[in-house]
């Protein structure tokens, strides 16, 4: 064997050949009958490394580097040999010392073939392995410790080593080497250093881990911080300013009101006595949020280009308390005189204004937009766009520059800034967006359509700066910005019908214009449709379920059935195509009844076999986060009424990726929702294809006679003409395809 291995190292082959001692007369050396077992226990290990590979031979490839499978061979099998021959000669060791030692070395080629093929344990820690096992076997023999091997060593190689020094005493180094296992455990994976130190407190390193991880991970850091444990106190009590300012605050009870400030309390801009001056006071705390957000934001651009810890806690505070405190109030009065709807935004300056508009996209109405919009400029001394933005250093500006495209402003806002700033102000919507996150794409992809059908000029000036940048990126070999203004370009030009674009051949995705009708039911032949209702205070759900109900009563061709426990109903087709619509009843009162009816529901389909391709929300934007955790993967055509905003898209499209979904600009109306629902039903029961061209055009022509529903029929966008969507498919299709 030893001649072979010789060969095998001399020469670069690309399989080599080893065989391990196959029986008692192979060996080279004389064995004690009484160690025969011990031998042949580390044979057998030999022979399953050789067979790690699933092959029948006795060739090892553990790796696809044959110079590594070459070290492997030379460690395992020939210096394990000899290890075996120098035990058993050795005329200093006991019988017993020998048993000890050829089990250690048992253990030793069993734990490289148990973990091989795992994360911490590369193949090539072999030759390392066997060296430290032969300094640990040294030390043991001296009844010294072997931590120091373990301290010099990798994880892996420490972990396999300790199990070989067990029997038939432990060695006395055994136990701190755990200790120090845990500690280099800790340094491969700081994502599991918490749950460690949650179990082990008591470690002698545990404050300096809690820094690691705490830096690394400060919402679990505040979350462990919140209990009565001795960890919860470790971090109150920690060194770390960090870490000890983030206890603090954790086992406060307005703890989350001084989250979205911890950079400044870290830094010592600011303490909490002076947040407490204004934590109970909405409109007080609400401008220092937005105070903070444009600190922070001047501090993302350059030269600085830090970003700020919890910046995400600050911006979901702000976005909860601008939609909590000023959107949802003056979207319940849309009824009301304006001087009574917008009394809650007199005091607030345009910057405190700009950011309630660009964070309540998916809840803020048309009426009340405009509203907002409208005071920006009333309250600037100068109102000139170019100086908002440059007030908010630049923050959100594709969103509130795609946001006024939606809403017929972006003319306005251009217009209010000499040609030159608007068009560099539109120069910077466009370009960069390879450096940023996909949602800055979506938002310039969501806002040409509006644009194209305002403002040609704009339209081409977009698509120009679009193509540019494309030939930009190009040049810099940017496969993400390649895919991204490749992807806008196709988009935009497809918006001019005369360009007859076909994307989803260009894009690689499903249709946008039609759905085939046999893709819609099920193995029965029926469509199955979940319509989600929710019960109000205000009423508003209620009458919406009323409206919906009302659509189908009397009518011969549909019928409606009532469950036992009276939660939902079903209306099924009676002539036609069979259509199944299940719609829960929006209850309202203690305990969330109407939430038990939807999951009640959603357990009656599930055991009947039944699933919706056809998805509608009936309810506020603050509700819609509960219709999208029911959708299935079946979904088809998902209608989300004026729940349209980015996270809501891309949240369907996550759970269906060729998704049809049909949004809204203002809150969803009955005078609107009934006909298009009704078209898509009239189609399905004549077993016709969904044509969306087509509907519209029909429902355009029929709205024409109905000026007031005409123009909240304007604000719902169809699937072909819901670029932000349609850019999301196509993004993660090319991105998936890269990767």
């Amino acid at each position: 064997m030893k001649q072979i291995l010789s060969l095998a190292l001399m020469f670069p082959i690309a399989i080599i050949g080893i065989c391990a001692h196959a029986q008692p007369s192979s060996y080279p050396f004389k064995v004690q009958q009484d160690r025969m077992l011990w031998h042949d226990n580390i044979d057998k290990q030999q022979k399953r490394l050789l067979g790690l590979d699933g092959k029948p031979d006795d060739s090892l490839h553990v790796s696809k580097d044959e110079n590594i499978n070459l070290e492997i061979a030379d460690a395992m099998i020939r210096q394990v040999d000899d290890l075996q021959e120098k035990i058993e000669l050795d005329s200093t060791l006991s019988g017993q010392g020998k048993i000890k030692y050829l089990r250690s070395l048992e253990f030793m080629v069993r734990g490289y073939n148990n973990n091989y093929h795992k994360k911490d344990f590369p193949s090539s820690l072999a030759p390392g392995l066997v060296d430290a096992f032969k300094k640990a076997m040294q030390l043991d023999r001296n009844n010294a410790s072997i931590e120091p091997v373990v301290a010099e060593n990798s994880y892996g190689i420490g972990k396999i080593l300790i199990d070989c020094f067990l029997l038939p005493s432990e060695n006395i180094g055994v136990k701190p080497s755990r200790v120090l296992l845990i500690r280099k455990y800790c340094e491969l994976h700081p994502e599991d250093i918490f749950s460690i130190v949650s179990s082990n407190p008591d470690l002698p390193f545990t404050d300096s881990l809690i820094i690691v991880a705490g830096h690394r991970d400060l919402r679990k850091l505040y979350d462990l911080a919140q209990a009565r444990t001795e960890l919860a106190t470790r971090i109150r009590n920690s060194k770390d300013s960090l870490i000890s300012t983030v206890g603090r605050i954790a086992s406060s009870k307005s703890g989350q009101l001084y989250l979205p400030f911890l950079d400044d309390l870290v830094k010592g801009k600011i303490n909490l006595a002076a947040i407490n001056k204004v934590k109970d006071n909405n409109l007080n705390y609400y401008r220092l949020l937005v105070k903070t957000r444009m600190d922070y934001s001047e501090r993302m651009l350059p030269p600085v280009s830090d970003t700020a810890m919890e910046m995400e806690a600050l911006t979901k505070m702000l976005e909860n308390k601008g939609k909590d405190i000023f959107v949802r109030e003056i979207n319940a009065l849309h009824d009301k005189p304006a001087a009574i709807r917008f009394k809650i935004l007199a005091p607030l300056t345009p910057e405190e204004l700009y950011y309630v508009i660009v964070l309540s996209e998916d809840e803020i109405y048309t009426s009340s937009y405009l509203g907002v919009y409208e005071r920006i400029f009333q309250r600037m001394t100068v109102p000139r766009g170019d100086s908002l933005i440059m007030r908010v250093h630049g923050d959100y500006f594709r969103k509130f520059i795609k946001m006024a495209a939606a809403y017929n402003k972006l003319d306005h806002f251009l217009a209010t800034m000499d040609k030159d700033n608007s068009s560099t102000i539109m120069k910077a919507f466009i370009i960069g967006l390879e450096k940023t996150n996909v949602e800055d794409a979506v938002d310039v992809a969501d806002s040409y359509s509006s644009i194209f059908e305002k403002n040609h000029d704009l339209a081409q000036f977009v698509l120009d700066e679009v193509k540019w940048n494309y030939k930009r990126n190009r040049l810099n070999n940017d496969k993400k910005g390649m895919i991204i203004y490749n992807l806008l370009q196709t988009l935009f030009e497809s918006a001019d019908t005369a360009n007859k674009v076909d994307l989803s051949a260009k894009l690689g995705i499903s249709p946008v214009y039609s759905i085939n009708y046999d893709s819609l039911i099920d193995d029965s032949g029926r469509i199955v449709q979940q319509v989600f209702f929710y019960g109000d205070e205000d009423k508003d759900g209620q009458h919406s379920y009323a409206d919906f109900i009302a659509s189908f009563q009397h009518k011969p061709e549909w019928k409606i059935t009532e469950n036992p426990t009276k939660e939902w109903v079903t209306i099924t087709s009676l002539k036609g195509k069979p259509i199944w619509i299940f719609a829960n009843k929006p209850l309202f009162g203690e305990d969330d009844p109407d939430d038990k009816a939807q999951h009640h529901l959603d357990d009656y389909l599930f055991d009947n076999k039944l699933k919706p391709t056809i998805y509608v929300h009936r309810g506020h934007s603050y509700h819609v986060r509960y219709t999208l955790k029911q959708i299935e993967p079946s979904a088809k055509i998902v209608i989300l009424g004026s729940c349209g905003g980015y996270n809501n898209l891309s949240d369907v499209l996550t759970i269906s990726n060729d998704a049809h979904i049909i949004s809204s600009k203002q809150v969803g109306t009955r005078s609107v929702n009934e006909p298009i629902l009704q078209a898509i039903d009239n189609n399905l029961i004549e077993g016709k294809n969904i044509e969306w061209l087509q509907i519209w055009k029909d429902l355009t022509d029929k709205f024409q006679k109905d000026p007031v529903a005409k123009e909240k029929f304007d604000d719902y966008i169809p699937p072909y003409k819901n670029l932000g969507a349609i850019f999301i498919k196509a993004y993660r299709r090319a991105m998936g395809e890269e990767e």
